[in-house]
């Protein structure tokens, strides 16, 4: 039977999670400091341990300063507020999770459900790093170069806590699946795994959507809606171009941060919010609090691990793997396998890729569907595949002094699309949006007409 350890001053909230953890079917000893916890975990380290911050003989985090007999024993800190002083020190330290208080049995009941060992998690990074080896592959991601490998340490180092990660990177790299690599791998992959793009939700609802809302709360809200934090709960919430968020929602979503709890709309009554929360932008995250697109307080709540997605540009040395890999599973969909030819794999490393590895997704998929034989050959990729993209357009674009910004807009995004020849994908990645976004606005614009 397992055994958990609650280090915690206060005797009735250490009796409480007590009650808690041994209803859930473990052995559970308490100690109430640091001398007490030394000599608890000194020959016999727990499987589990809950380890109060603020202790009457010093600060908990000293019980897992090196040598530590806790190096195998998966650590939930127990704090009354969750800096980010705090949550820097937990990662670096090798804590797993946070526990806000007052803890909440629901809280205490998830931290329970996933209880792991550092060793085992480490043992299947050590195979996922073996596969890598072998095939190119780490999770979802596929790619040799130095800068995914750069990308890969940082995904083992950080996925066994529950630290906030904000991943950055232009539109098309593979944000998403950095995230869902994260969870994977996590000792929450047994919950669910949410996404939610900011940029494609109406403002008017984006709320809702995010934390729900009680039936009437609103004209048109028949009915109880649950959010993504609480469909999320016990898993991950992956919020994708977080500087699309309105400003003043990011004040709710930074409270949740600091609390651990939110309302839905029309609701007075406080929510527990057990999710890993990864973020991620296509902007510089910097740049976009200069702009007031990010709250600055928010945007080190989020950044306090920080994963950059390098451009395909950077990594040609990976396009063969990427194309060979989309290939071989349109193939397995479709019942045939195809492969490109030699020349057509050095047209696809020599080209720009602005649209990054969806760019080249797409283009796999067409130049798979128009192959004639079991060879792909080079006569469907882009007409300027054996050139380095252009570093700029030739064109260039007037608008008057007194254009609204609407219209500017509108004039732009046209313009772009016409420049790229109506290549949807190219013209998101160089105006800095999602595909989904331009899809929205060309569709706002048809209607319109």
């Amino acid at each position: 039977m397992s055994r958990v350890l609650i280090v915690e001053d206060d005797a009735d909230a250490a009796d409480m999670m007590a009650a808690l953890v041994e209803r859930a079917g473990f052995t559970v000893a308490i100690a109430h400091d640091l001398r007490e916890a030394r000599r608890a975990t000194a020959l016999d380290p727990p499987e589990l341990v809950l380890l109060d911050l603020q202790l009457p003989d010093g600060q908990g985090l000293a019980l897992l300063e090196p040598p530590s007999p806790l190096s195998d024993s998966h650590v939930v800190l127990i704090t009354g507020h969750a800096t980010l002083e705090t949550s820097i020190q937990a990662l670096r330290l090798g804590a797993a999770d946070y526990l806000v208080k007052p803890v909440s049995a629901r809280q205490l009941e998830a931290i329970l459900s996933r209880v792991m060992r550092p060793a085992a998690l480490n043992a299947e990074l050590a195979g996922l790093s073996d596969e890598w080896q072998r095939s190119g592959r780490f999770g979802l991601l596929w790619g040799r170069s130095e800068a995914m490998q750069r990308v890969y340490q940082q995904i083992a180092r950080v996925t066994g806590t529950s630290v906030n990660v904000l991943i950055t990177g232009e539109s098309g790299t593979g944000k998403e699946l950095v995230a869902r690599t994260l969870h994977d791998l996590s000792r929450r992959r047994h919950a669910p795994f949410l996404a939610i793009n900011c940029g494609a939700i109406s403002p008017q609802l984006i709320e809702s959507e995010i934390f729900g809302h009680e039936k009437g709360s609103f004209t048109g809200a028949e009915r109880q809606h649950l959010g993504f934090f609480e469909r999320a709960h016990g898993g991950t919430l992956f919020l994708d171009e977080i500087t699309e968020m309105p400003v003043e929602l990011q004040v709710k979503l930074l409270r949740v941060l600091e609390t651990g709890t939110f309302l839905r709309v029309g609701s007075t009554t406080y929510q527990d919010a057990d999710v890993r929360l990864v973020a991620a932008t296509n902007r510089r995250p910097i740049e976009a609090v200069k702009d007031g697109r990010l709250r600055e307080d928010l945007y080190y709540r989020l950044n306090v691990f920080p994963i950059d997605l390098p451009p395909l540009r950077e990594r040609a040395g990976d396009v063969p793997l990427l194309a060979e890999q989309f290939a071989a599973e349109v193939g397995a969909r479709e019942g045939e396998a195809k492969r490109f030819s030699p020349a057509a794999l050095r047209k696809l490393q020599q080209y720009g890729w602005p649209g990054n590895v969806r760019e080249l997704r797409n283009v796999v998929q067409r130049s798979w569907v128009m192959a004639d034989g079991a060879v792909i050959g080079d006569d469907w990729l882009p007409v300027d595949a054996s050139a380095p993209v252009a570093q700029g357009p030739a064109d260039h674009l007037c608008i008057p002094f007194g254009t609204s910004l609407a219209e500017a807009e509108r004039q732009l995004i046209i313009a772009t699309l016409r420049h790229f020849r109506q290549h949807k994908e190219r013209t998101a990645a160089a105006l800095g949006i999602s595909l989904k976004t331009l899809y929205n606005r060309l569709k706002d614009y048809e209607g319109r007409s």
